[in-house]
């Protein structure tokens, strides 16, 4: 029996403690490095917490009693996988450990991520389950080290569908608000919003506000808080594993599988094999990954999460749901502690202008946020859409500049910088959205493209879109004769002649909530500051809001060029550096401004340094980054990437994966799209606390 699966059985009996979190040892760790500097320095990683299942392997696991819930059995041969695109070749062969078959575990219900979505949607299917008598179970797979590690976000909050779904829970404190909740589980501070205020920046140091009453209402922040989005996961995440979720992170879902025999169903994921040297071959270490099977799987892993972009691929979901190509954004985020004098508790600033636009004609889709969460924390950030023109903009180099606007600059004054981040978000808004649903599953959150752009907010959507998900499927598979009997929480197995569902219920559920009324409401107001730059889509803007509301009868086409395939890709709208002249960035001066390599410390970023790249160039694409990037495009990657992976050293590229913070912009913007972006082994990545 593999260690993998003893931590997995391990994590099951100790489910009722706190959110786990990866192993109690030491690892090597790779901290941010340049290929050109040819050094890196090494840590350690402190010891994780006593609730650490995986940890318990280390020193009792070969003494432990296995716990019989659910068998743990080899992959059935009506199984198959599809991989979701992995380019290296490991040395392989039918006796080698890499062919191996895994191992398997059987839920009722799979959820990959364990962001607002996955964890909103476990809650609620174990809401129902205590509710209407029949328990299904339910694990979540999380590829950061523990809940929460991977989570960025701005983020003024809107509570609303994080109150509806505590609202369910029978045992809630009496008169117990969400806020104090997570103070008193993460000693954290949910701020209300006490002023609100959006500026327009000049390139000359002048600004000026916007009245407040000329704002659409979808920017109003009125009963809103600011928040730490990753502090809020960790409080739902012990909220489900108090209701009885198993929740496993530090495990990365690397493949999707399918049914045999010529279906195409869904039947769960596998996590990725770890233990594998860089040259491809098996070390001592060596473990093959865990098949974990449902009977529905609901991928929850965020924007361009890779099974996600897999599912939607083989399935046509875009064309079937008649939805254009996603659009993203880049966000860039730093968290600051700052003196009281400077501290205005529930400020809420975003602007417009400078950097990214200097006329109204300026067609880079973008701005800035600026918070002050209590008890003196200013979080502040630049989102740069990935539709721009110009390769040779630096998204990082860019906020670093905002910083310095004098409208900007006091915020900051005596403070300090404390940890940095960046994640792609999704802009396409409701004319991207998929078919949501498919034999065997469903996308959810931010893995479907459920972000508001307009009111740049997205994490209400993502918890809303997870509790329909969990009623729909509940419904699903509590329904009909002898359903109880056919449950993995009642057989310990999944039904070998159960056929999977496609439960478009769900899909439906959501055209009729909320979530899509308030996506149709600006559904072309991106697409007008792409066509009519930021003047022209101001002006569109305030109308849709305030006037049409989305009935207009007509629809913009996306902005920029087609793939293969018709559709719209972010990609495809850089030009040639010809066209354009470089841009020459201040430098650093290490106290309001920093240098990349010295911010990505602050993510707390490492990977295993002894590991296949996750980030692999496509073979049909190969000759791409020497070719075209470098010659065509003056190799653009090295400077959208904000964690500087890629860069080139006598006009060769070399990729850094050990910088990488798992933003996913590399898989939208490099030219041809010539990176496939995999998952690492799993527990790699950045390690935000406070983001």
């Amino acid at each position: 029996m593999s260690t993998m699966i003893r931590c997995l059985r391990i994590a099951r009996k100790c489910n009722n403690g706190s959110i786990g979190s990866l192993p109690s040892r030491s690892c090597g760790r790779s901290s941010a490095i340049s290929a050109s500097q040819h050094e890196y320095n090494s840590f350690h990683r402190s010891s994780g917490p006593a609730r650490s299942f995986c940890g318990a392997i280390l020193s009792s696991a070969s003494q432990s009693p296995i716990n019989k819930y659910v068998p743990i059995q080899k992959i059935p041969s009506a199984y198959t996988t599809a991989s979701t695109c992995h380019f290296s070749s490991y040395n392989s062969s039918d006796d080698s450990p890499l062919s191996q078959p895994r191992e398997s575990m059987h839920y009722d219900v799979v959820i990959v991520g364990g962001g607002p979505a996955g964890l909103a949607s476990a809650i609620r299917l174990k809401q129902l389950s205590a509710q209407k008598g029949i328990d299904l179970s339910v694990c979540v797979l999380e590829k950061g080290s523990e809940i929460g590690s991977h989570i960025l976000s701005g983020n003024v909050f809107d509570p609303k569908a994080l109150e509806e779904l505590l609202a369910y829970n029978e045992d809630e404190v009496s008169g117990q608000h969400w806020t104090e909740a997570l103070m008193e589980s993460q000693d954290s501070k949910a701020t209300p919003v006490s002023e609100d205020a959006f500026l327009i920046l000049t390139e000359s140091g002048g600004s000026f506000q916007v009245p407040n009453i000329l704002l659409p209402s979808q920017l109003q922040n009125h009963g809103n808080y600011i928040i730490s989005l990753s502090k809020l996961v960790r409080y739902l995440g012990e909220m489900a594993e108090g209701l009885g979720v198993e929740i496993y992170p530090g495990f990365a879902a690397d493949e999707v599988l399918y049914g045999g025999d010529g279906s195409t169903a869904v039947r769960g994921v596998a996590t990725k094999d770890v233990g594998i040297a860089k040259d491809g071959d098996p070390k001592e270490t060596f473990e093959r990954g865990v098949e974990l099977l449902g009977r529905q799987t609901l991928f929850a892993e965020g924007a361009r999460g890779s099974c996600s972009e897999s599912i939607i691929s083989k399935f046509k979901l875009r064309e079937k749901g008649g939805a254009a190509m996603q659009h993203y954004g880049l966000g860039i985020k730093e968290v600051w502690e700052v003196p009281e004098e400077n501290f205005k508790p529930g400020f809420v600033q975003h602007t417009l202008g400078f950097p990214l636009q200097s006329s109204l004609a300026d067609k880079v889709y973008g701005g800035s946020f600026l918070y002050h969460q209590e008890p003196n924390l200013v979080l502040c950030g630049l989102v740069v859409g990935l539709d721009y023109e110009n390769p040779y903009i630096n998204p990082y180099q860019e906020f670093q500049r905002w910083k310095t606007h004098p409208a900007i600059k006091p915020n900051f004054e005596g403070g300090t910088c404390i940890q940095y981040g960046a994640r792609v978000l999704n802009e396409g808004g409701y004319h991207s959205l998929p078919k949501l649903t498919f034999p065997g599953g469903m996308l959810l959150g931010c893995s479907a493209g459920f972000l508001n752009a307009v009111k740049i907010k997205g994490s209400h959507c993502a918890l809303k879109s997870g509790i329909v998900a969990a009623e729909s499927v509940y419904d699903a598979l509590t329904s009909g004769e002898n359903a109880e009997e056919k449950t993995v929480a009642t057989m310990g197995e999944i039904d070998a002649e159960e056929v999977p569902k496609e439960i478009t219920e769900y899909a439906d559920a959501m055209e009729k909530s909320w979530v899509y009324d308030e996506l149709k409401e600006v559904r072309n107001c991106h697409e007008a500051f792409a066509k009519w730059g930021v003047g022209g889509g101001l002006l569109y803007t305030g109308i849709a809001a305030h006037i049409t509301k989305g009935k207009e009868p007509w629809t913009l086409p996306s902005p920029v060029g087609s793939n293969s395939d018709g559709l719209k890709t972010d990609s495809k709208a850089t030009k040639p550096a010809k066209e354009f002249q470089p841009i020459e960035y201040p430098a650093p001066d290490g106290v309001l401004t920093f240098d990349l390599l010295t911010n990505l410390q602050r993510s707390g970023t490492y990977h295993e340094d002894d590991q296949p790249s996750h980030l692999k160039i496509k073979p049909d694409v190969a000759s791409v980054p020497e070719s075209i990037s470098l010659q065509v495009y003056a190799a653009p990657e090295s400077r959208f990437c904000p964690a500087a992976v890629y860069e080139y050293v006598d006009e060769k590229l070399v990729i850094n994966a050990q910088n990488c913070i798992h933003c996913k912009c590399c898989s939208i913007k490099m030219p041809h799209e010539y990176i496939q972006w995999t998952v690492p082994e799993g527990g790699g990545g950045p390690q935000y606390q406070v983001m």
